[in-house]
């Protein structure tokens, strides 16, 4: 069964970019267009509860934000969000609220729905990572193929050609990736899910699975 749609990966009650998410068919279709969503959203924000330390940056009051951090534009800083010492935030993205972006992680062209942690030396490009994901310290999406060709999804189903150079990884709502995991480009994990530590993931993970390897993909169990 595929599962690597939008409406299968995401409660899209939980990020500021539900309508540009709701349009496409399959989440990685958001990617060349985060940038000027980002720009869109950010222009009707409130001053009230927003404020704008560069132009094109926009983070919530309620955020905390490292001295040592560096935000780019365009980005958006959700509320009660904290971005830790040495965090690098490169533009085209936006942080949800209640997420941590913690030290020595850098972000580019993503979106972080909200409750989103990436504590520890995690990188994050032209990726997508739902509800309350989490990525152990060292995990990184791996966003640009070696042969620098497009990258394609990979599932029981067949392949999907996405048409992107760039694209690392989908999250579903509630994954959760271990230790200096690898996620290859073109990773879609589904909702629920559990990536073992040091694993090297390609293709798809099916929803409320464990992977332990490529050849050991376990269901749940019920508790």
């Amino acid at each position: 069964m595929l599962t690597v749609k939008t409406k299968e990966l995401y409660d899209l009650t939980h990020t500021l970019a539900a309508d540009m998410l709701a349009e496409c068919e399959y989440p990685w279709e958001a990617l060349p267009k985060i940038k000027h969503t980002v720009l869109a959203i950010g222009a009707t924000l409130s001053p009230d509860e927003y404020y704008c330390p560069v132009e094109g940056v926009w983070i919530a009051k309620t955020a905390s934000i490292a001295q040592n951090a560096t935000i780019a534009p365009p980005c958006i800083i959700g509320k009660h969000t904290e971005v830790r010492p040495g965090a690098f935030i490169r533009g085209s993205v936006i942080v949800g609220e209640g997420c941590v972006v913690g030290n020595s992680c850098e972000l580019k062209n993503a979106i972080l729905f909200d409750n989103v942690q990436v504590p520890h030396f995690n990188y994050v490009g032209d990726s997508i990572l739902g509800y309350r994901s989490h990525t152990g310290a060292g995990a990184i999406t791996s966003n640009v193929k070696s042969d620098k060709t497009l990258v394609k999804v990979v599932t029981d189903d067949g392949v999907i050609e996405t048409g992107l150079k760039k694209f690392g990884a989908m999250l579903g709502d509630f994954v959760e990736v271990g230790c200096n995991s690898v996620l290859n480009p073109g990773t879609v994990v589904g909702r629920n899910s559990n990536i073992y530590p040091l694993s090297s993931v390609r293709g798809t993970v099916p929803p409320n699975s464990i992977y332990k390897s490529r050849e050991n993909v376990v269901t749940k169990q019920n508790r």
